[in-house]
């Protein structure tokens, strides 16, 4: 049974001197750890797929604080990342293919970079990290990223970042350690603030603007299966002003990946709200073990056609892989 995993980072040098720069000493540690591992896009990476039985990845560039340099500056550097990638998609086009990244400091530009990526280098999407400086997607400037991702038919990657600084300082200060930065990303911050962006998205209106736009996110829904009933519960009180129910842009316009997420609860309850046919496969690769992921994958409790859809079939319907 083929495997395809979708959110699979990498990094180039350039893109960790200037996050380097930027970053707090725990997010450098963070990456640091796993740095030989975000460089290699050739046959170390390929190897350990191997090692973990999966066909192909589906990769993109990891956070790396992008969004804090100066629009000119961001715009060359994802452009060169996207470079990069595209070069080693055409080395091993079997094994590898790419989603872009962009610099939303300038969103006329991340358009031109997305249907650059698109159309001349053949990537299937885009991975966008977080927030800009602050700012969530469903801000009216990055309009023209939302309509090039339709216009091309391909889906948005929406992937956790770090918070802004008043965040930080007001939930996850005053800890002992490193104990703050875990839980203001892995352990917590990151998930439930990719979940409240989603339903920014939704109760923006976004998807009716959008009807064709189809959003991707990881680790197992970053909380919204669980939450979903009762969000939907609440905002309805004051969405007159959209044309369906929050729950049905949900499970209509979202997509949700494994990735980091190696536990049956949270994956049953996702299976029960969107159904196999939205949920897809990935490790979060190389901050988690492909063999951790793959042991997983092959003890999920779903009959074969489920399994076969999570671990191959929806990728390829939904990214034309």
């Amino acid at each position: 049974m083929r495997t395809i995993t979708l959110e699979e980072h990498f990094a180039t040098p350039e893109v960790l001197k200037a996050s380097a720069e930027l970053q707090s000493a725990s997010r450098n540690n963070f990456v640091k750890a796993v740095e030989e591992k975000l460089l290699d896009l050739g046959k170390g990476r390929i190897a350990d797929m191997d090692a973990a039985a999966i066909d192909l990845q589906v990769i993109s560039l990891t956070n790396a604080g992008l969004d804090k340099l100066d629009g000119p500056r961001a715009t060359a550097l994802a452009r060169d990342s996207n470079d990069k990638l595209a070069a080693a998609v055409r080395a091993y086009p079997q094994r590898f293919a790419g989603f872009a990244a962009l610099a939303l400091q300038e969103p006329e530009k991340a358009a031109a970079e997305l249907e650059r990526c698109v159309q001349k280098l053949g990537f299937k999407g885009v991975l966008i990290h977080g927030t800009t400086k602050g700012v969530f997607l469903d801000d009216p400037q990055f309009t023209p990223v939302f309509e090039a991702a339709q216009a091309l038919d391909i889906p948005v990657y929406l992937h956790p970042t770090l918070p802004p600084k008043p965040v930080e300082d007001a939930y996850f200060s005053g800890l002992p350690g490193q104990l703050g930065f875990y839980l203001s990303t892995a352990a917590w911050g990151w998930h439930v603030e990719t979940g409240l962006h989603c339903l920014r998205l939704i109760g923006s209106g976004l998807f009716d603007r959008f009807p064709k736009l189809n959003i991707i996110i990881g680790h197992m829904g970053e909380d919204l299966p669980f939450s979903i009933a009762r969000a939907e519960s609440v905002l309805s009180r004051d969405t007159k002003h959209l044309k369906r129910k929050v729950s049905e842009y949900f499970q209509e316009h979202f997509y949700i990946t494994t990735s980091g997420y190696f536990t049956v609860p949270p994956f049953l309850c996702t299976l029960q709200v969107v159904g196999a046919d939205r949920i897809l496969f990935s490790v979060d690769y190389p901050y988690s073990p492909n063999s951790v992921g793959r042991s997983f994958l092959s003890a999920l409790p779903v009959s074969a056609d489920d399994l076969g859809k999570i671990s191959h079939g929806n990728a390829e319907r939904l990214l034309k892989v």
